[in-house]
């Protein structure tokens, strides 16, 4: 049997003996996605329609309960989805690069290594990518980055209408997305947290007037060298796997066609790969990163379900059935916007028809909802500016210094900085990556350099705080260069540091300031 075909947990097994396959995944004949990989595409998907707000789509937990029932209907009417997971995946990725960091190579900001790593993280807007991993990253567990060296721009249909590249059009370093969904990385012998090769498939549907044709491009990455295949894919009968709570779209792969490069086997002129692994949250015996949705969707299911119960309570309230003394067809005869049951004169006053709908203890499940959400995704409540019900942790306004305020955002910031750690490898890698690529194939004479990255923690700086540090940093002992707290202070580079401090020089000499000495010499004046 083939292992793309097998249960999950038959390949784990599998993989904890170290088995090596001598085939491709990726060959005529076999099944696309691999059946080992479709458990976590189908988790990236589904938790990205609960990021989304579609939960609608995703959670059916009350109406499955209530399907034979008359209310099944009405609960589909009232579905109300409370978009936590957005704020919730959002939050960090604000505190990651709200302050956007710092990226040095050591060297003046002269000097070309310096000047390169600027433009590359310039050039490829790289903190709002870090960004945009890192929310994507909240739902799914994985982020990957590739660096490629190309023209930025798409000159695809400059290039069909038989024209060519336009003048001042030049090849650069790239660093850009990969979804997911679409790597299939082969772990290394022995070590399942490293890889040996990564590859990145892709569905392309060609479409035409008449038809829609499916193929599979496939880039597969080793290090020092990138091979193209391309496939003819096939749909199926039965070719959707519910499976994982997601219906995903399968393909039998067919014969292997010619792709549109140049050459299928192509030398990066770098000694490792291109693509860089960013997971969310990672354990040691699995390559899979954890998303910060995954641990939360029972509960956020169950907020949902709480809400439209509570809505749907209200609403029978609005309009209960009635009962009383038999109405008349004509006349002044009461009109009821609900039902009305007719009683005789010997049953009991006329009323309405009320159930203790226990609505004090919905809202009091709620509340306990939202705080287990917000604990174990290690967010205050608060975070956000307001809170909810009495389980919801303060307001995080009693404190004002930066210490005391770094210590009541200690479980977010913790969350921060563990997810840091992960990106600040991976976009370290990619910017060196970026520097080999420039000197291989843009002929830059400059040594490469592995950068460092100075991140901020998120958290609004107290000036007047920092200032006093600074003045005592400076003036009471020399801790510190003047050069260097101006940087900082001021977030400048040397530059412009540089002309600062030559401008408080030249300001200094234009005062002409004297030794304050010289006024207590006694013989210098008379008195009056």
């Amino acid at each position: 049997m083939s292992i793309f075909k097998r249960d999950k947990k038959e390949v784990e097994k599998l993989n904890e003996t170290n088995a090596q396959y001598t085939y491709s995944t990726f060959q005529p004949g076999e099944q696309f996605p691999p059946a080992n990989s479709r458990e976590r595409i189908s988790k990236y998907k589904r938790m990205k329609r609960i990021f989304e707000g579609r939960q609608a789509e995703v959670y059916e937990r009350a109406t499955e309960i209530l399907k034979d029932t008359p209310h099944a209907e009405q609960l589909k009417k009232l579905y109300i989805a409370a978009n936590i997971p957005d704020i919730i995946v959002t939050k960090p990725a604000d505190l990651l690069v709200g302050e956007p960091p710092g990226f040095e190579s050591g060297l003046p900001d002269s000097s070309p290594e310096q000047q390169a790593l600027n433009s590359y993280v310039e050039e490829n807007d790289l903190v709002k990518q870090i960004h945009e991993s890192c929310v994507g990253n909240g739902y799914r567990g994985d982020s990957w980055l590739k660096v490629r060296y190309d023209y930025r721009q798409d000159f695809s249909e400059v290039l069909k209408m038989g024209g060519g590249y336009p003048e001042g059009a030049k090849m650069e370093p790239i660093i850009e997305h990969v979804s997911a969904d679409c790597v299939f990385p082969e772990t290394s012998r022995g070590n399942i947290k490293t890889f040996k090769a990564v590859n990145i498939a892709t569905v392309e549907y060609v479409v035409s007037q008449d038809s829609e044709v499916p193929f599979l491009n496939v880039e597969r990455h080793i290090p020092g060298y990138i091979i193209y295949e391309k496939y003819r894919l096939h749909e199926f009968e039965g070719g959707v796997d519910n499976s994982y709570g997601y219906p995903l779209q399968t393909y039998r792969i067919g014969e292997k066609v010619a792709t549109d490069k140049e050459e299928n086997i192509v030398s990066t002129g770098v000694p490792q790969m291109l693509v860089h692994h960013i997971p969310y949250k990672s354990v040691d015996d699995d390559w899979e990163g954890i998303g910060g949705l995954e641990k939360l969707d029972s509960i956020l299911a169950a907020i949902n379900d709480r809400l439209v119960q509570i809505d749907y309570i209200l609403w029978k309230h609005s309009d209960p059935t009635a009962y009383g003394p038999d109405l008349e067809s004509g006349g002044e005869s009461v009109r009821f916007g609900g039902k009305f049951f007719p009683i005789t004169k010997e049953d009991p006053t006329p009323g309405y028809m009320t159930w203790d709908g226990q609505l004090n203890s919905a809202f009091k499940e709620l509340e306990v909802l939202l705080a287990l959400a917000f604990q174990i995704a290690e967010t205050p409540q608060w975070l956000f500016g307001t809170v909810l019900g009495d389980n919801s942790g303060g307001t995080g306004t009693s404190h004002t210094d930066s210490g005391s305020i770094k210590a009541r955002f200690l479980p977010i910031l913790s969350k921060v900085n563990r997810i840091r750690t992960h990106y600040d490898r991976a976009i370290r890698d990619a910017l060196y990556s970026c520097q080999l690529l420039d000197v291989e194939h843009g002929g830059k004479e400059f040594t490469p350099i592995y950068p460092t990255i100075s991140w901020q923690d998120g958290i609004p700086t107290n000036e007047k705080e920092l200032a006093e540090i600074m003045q005592i940093r400076t003036g009471g002992k020399a801790t510190i260069d003047v050069k260097t707290s101006i940087k900082r202070m001021d977030a400048v580079d040397d530059d412009k540091a540089g002309e600062i401090i030559t401008r408080i020089s030249d300001d200094e000499k234009a005062a002409g300031f004297v030794d304050g000495s010289v006024f207590n010499n006694g013989g210098g004046g008379t008195d009056d």
